[in-house]
């Protein structure tokens, strides 16, 4: 694959040294390292070795065995899925997504149904509550600053709250909701905890 002595020209036309090879220490290096900053699925670890290696090369005696290796570095406890599925769910759920996303973003990640099963548990319990942080954030439903009577302004707002991953018939309630109507609302969250 080479030396890893050649030569690649970098911003502003100086000459930098190509990066060496990678050999089975220097990729385990890597993949640790990475896991060490990153929370990951083991589908984003494979996806992040598979990609040094193309930038980089491989020097080794043999093909490296990345599901080996990245199947030991998950036997080591350094990834879970089930528990990124839990800690990513819980951050959309922060911001307001709903269990769509929820569902989009773990399957980004490769993160298989059964991993998974646990955190969309959670998004379609705490469907309201996060439909209701949404509307505060983008200041609609009961949080617009003024009522909504233009059809076109509400249809925007369902939209909005579709493609954050909200079911049509929970964003059109969230819309349609008055601020007088909020503490039912908010009533019907403390209840179903």
């Amino acid at each position: 694959m080479g030396s890893g002595d050649e030569e690649r020209e970098g911003s502003g036309g100086r000459r930098r040294r190509a990066p060496r090879p990678l050999d089975p220490e220097a990729l385990r290096e890597l993949a640790l390292a990475y896991v060490a900053r990153f929370a990951t699925s083991r589908a984003k670890l494979l996806t992040y070795c598979r990609r040094k290696l193309r930038e980089r090369g491989w020097s080794g005696e043999t093909e490296p065995d990345l599901d080996r290796l990245v199947d030991r570095i998950r036997e080591l406890g350094f990834i879970d899925d089930r528990a990124f599925a839990g800690m990513k769910t819980a951050s959309l759920l922060r911001r307001g997504y709903g269990r769509g996303r929820v569902r989009a973003t773990l399957a980004a990640s490769g993160i298989g149904e059964e991993d998974g099963a646990e955190a969309l548990e959670r998004a379609e319990t705490e469907a309201l509550a996060a439909a209701l942080r949404f509307a505060e954030r983008k200041r609609i439903g009961p949080y617009a600053t003024a009522p909504m009577h233009d059809p076109a302004a509400r249809e925007k707002a369902i939209g909005a709250m579709i493609r954050a991953g909200h079911s049509f018939d929970l964003a059109r309630r969230v819309v349609a909701a008055t601020p007088s109507q909020l503490n039912e609302i908010l009533t019907e969250i403390d209840e179903s905890r």
